[in-house]
């Protein structure tokens, strides 16, 4: 009777557990979008940003991953990546409700598949020199309703390459595509300068200038439009608004500023200390015009920013070296500055990949102790930094001097940032009012001339002013703004960044800086919105043990100065046999003496010393990682058994015990 409880009960535990498997598999079937994240850095979990953007898609949207899965199968790291890749674009499919589709296509050799991979632009890229080449790129895909056949005319932007080191931003470049096919209209930039940025005349030489780069590729991606100077609005068509070195702006114009800032929140600033590029030459040399220094006085403080328009940013450490007149060797000069990658912020996708930008007398931002703004830098100086006059630097003719005056502040300065937040209006009482002009006295015999003048109302047409159009005061922004603010415009002249060969009758632009990459990735950053610019880095995949290479560091160091003795070893003991090999007059005597055969045998025995203990530095290096090794292996092998055990020990345990209680 006892045998059939117990056969009874493990029957009854076993559908218990069946109906438990099966109701788990229904539910995950039933409720797809279902997730549990529990990576440290929430590495599968989609970004509010993107949840809203796929949310509010206007037409559905076709997702397209041409991914060689059968060429990629020996390559288990491009394996693991692809899937990575899939499983996060299923991610963005699941949240957006059935608004995007997704498939992923083979491109086999000599296939239809690999025809419509190229008529997209998706190339094949060998994983290995000679290799088999592989496709791993993306296309997005909006068919254009309204036409007789609703397929014919589709709009689309591809990826063609997903590379491994974009994977920390996959998430976002993903959704630029979306975004950009959901919406193709180009977006319109307003550019608000009396800078020649955009081309223009000038006077000394009786010629036209060409546009400066960073615009010609601005034009290619945006519609651009001039903002007029003397306006006191800005046409609200306008989506971002370009600042560089604004000069004395007249209240309406800030106000208008101001209003476009709470309107739309889309702005990119470039101030200056000292415009390098308001420096014209003539035939009796270098003419320095006055006012060199940009400022937006006000609406700094109201964006919560800090800046000083007559200090300039010198650097030491990031000095480039710089010529100064034909036939001069390269000095370094404190207010030109190569900023590397580790002064730009790598967690911040505007400037995440880019290698070095060049700027000259920069000037440097920080954030006040008022403002209620996110402040997030993106460009530094060095901790081996001060700020200087500007004059000084303007008048420099030789840039040895400028050493003479540099105090290290031993701080880093912000040079660009990301300003975002809620802000209100610098203007509280609404728009400034216009001076009228002063009324002026008529002059003398002005009223025998009116006399004389029949004005009747049948014969004077009454000119009506037109209405003023009011338009409402916005004191509070809507929504979030995003502000990027760059202190210095020279950076955007081409000399600092771009160089030009001939080619066929045509300059073809060559850069040597990234310059342009970051004026161009904070306009696709703004253009993209609020979500988009939501959307951050998704952490990193790769979990290396960093114990492990903790004991690399600490054995290359060994290493290296094992080594650094042997070389210098071998540089005495060369120079002693070369003063061995010499009479007293300087010359050779020709032939190995026994002084010099003993230092060759004691230097070839103190080399097999030195390469002895190298070879024991690395032999404890592969002997601690293998230990290191074990250890792990013992603690997940014997040591989660061995405490699951105790756990039931104790469990069985207390158990009897309660049942003699009992």
């Amino acid at each position: 009777m006892q045998m059939n409880i117990k056969s009874l009960t493990s029957s009854i535990g076993l559908l218990i557990i069946a109906i438990a498997l099966i109701f788990s598999v229904a539910v995950i079937s039933m409720l797809p979008s279902l997730r549990i994240d529990l990576t440290e850095d929430k590495l599968y979990t989609l970004s509010e940003g993107t949840r809203n953007i796929v949310a509010n898609l206007q037409q559905p949207i076709e997702v397209i991953f041409f991914y060689s899965d059968s060429a990629t199968e020996d390559v288990p790291q491009i394996r693991s990546y692809g899937t990575r890749v899939k499983e996060l674009l299923r991610e963005i499919v699941i949240a957006s409700g059935g608004k995007l589709s997704f498939s992923v296509i083979d491109p086999e050799p000599f296939s239809e598949d690999e025809d419509l991979a190229t008529q997209y632009g998706i190339r094949a890229v060998p994983v290995t020199a000679g290799g088999e080449g592989i496709y791993f790129g993306l296309v997005v895909i909006k068919a254009v309703t309204g036409a007789s056949n609703p397929f014919a005319l589709r709009v689309l932007e591809t990826m063609p390459l997903i590379r491994p080191d974009q994977e920390e931003y996959l998430e976002y470049e993903f959704m630029k595509l979306i975004t950009k096919v959901d919406n193709p209209d180009l977006q319109v930039v307003g550019l608000l300068t009396e800078l020649n940025i955009d081309g223009g005349f000038n006077p000394v030489i009786g010629q036209a200038t060409p546009s400066w780069t960073v615009m010609d590729i601005i034009r290619q991606l945006y519609e651009v439009r001039r903002v007029d100077i003397t306006s006191d609005v800005i046409d609200e068509e306008i989506d971002i608004l370009m600042i560089v070195h604004p000069q004395n702006l007249s209240e309406q114009m800030l106000y208008a500023i101001d209003q476009h800032v709470m309107r739309h929140g889309k702005t990119m600033l470039f101030l200056d200390p000292s415009a390098d590029s308001l420096v014209t030459r003539s035939a009796q040399g270098v003419l320095i015009p006055a006012g060199m220094s940009s400022d937006l006085p006000g609406l700094l403080t109201a964006w919560g920013i800090d800046y000083e328009s007559s200090q300039v940013l010198a650097d030491s450490d990031l000095a480039l070296r710089v010529m100064m007149g034909q036939n001069q060797r390269p000095v370094p000069h404190l207010g030109m500055l190569g900023v590397q990658r580790g002064n730009l912020a790598q967690d911040d996708i505007v400037t995440s990949g880019l290698e070095s930008i060049n700027l000259s007398s920069a000037g440097v931002i920080s954030q006040s102790e008022t403002a209620s703004t996110t402040f997030e830098p993106l460009m530094q100086s060095s901790t081996n930094a001060m700020l200087m006059d500007a004059g000084m630097l303007e008048n420099v003719t030789d840039p040895s001097i400028l050493f003479d005056e540099f105090v290290s502040a031993e701080r880093s300065f912000v040079i660009a940032a990301r300003i975002s937040g809620v802000i209100e209006s610098a203007f509280p009482d609404g728009r400034p009012q216009v001076e009228e002009p002063a009324a002026t006295e008529p002059a003398e015999g002005a009223d025998d001339d009116v006399e004389d003048v029949d004005t009747t109302t049948s014969e004077v047409a009454i000119a009506e002013e037109p209405e003023p159009v009011i338009v409402e005061h916005i004191q509070s922004s809507n929504g979030e703004v995003n502000i990027f603010v760059f202190a210095d415009t020279d950076f955007l002249s081409d000399r600092l960044w771009v160089r030009f060969a001939q080619f066929l009758g045509q300059r073809i632009p060559q850069p040597f800086a990234n310059n342009g990459d970051i004026v161009i990735n904070a306009l696709d950053n703004l253009s993209g919105g609020a979500d988009l610019v939501s959307i951050r880095s998704r952490g990193r995949y790769s979990r290396p043990f960093t114990r492990v290479l903790e004991l690399q560091r600490e054995a290359d160091d060994r290493l290296r100065t094992e080594e650094a003795d042997l070389l210098e070893r071998l540089a005495e003991t060369e120079q002693a046999l070369t003063e061995l090999n010499q009479t007293e007059d300087g010359q050779l005597i020709g032939q190995i003496t026994p002084e010099i055969q003993a230092e060759i045998d004691g230097f070839n025995q103190e080399m097999l010393n030195t390469r002895r203990r190298l070879r024991e530095v690395q032999y404890q290096l592969t002997e601690d990682i293998e230990q290191l090794g074990a250890r792990l292996k013992a603690i997940n092998i014997a040591l989660i058994p061995i405490l699951l055990t105790l756990i039931l020990l104790l469990a069985s345990y207390f158990r009897a015990q309660r049942r003699k209680l009992t």
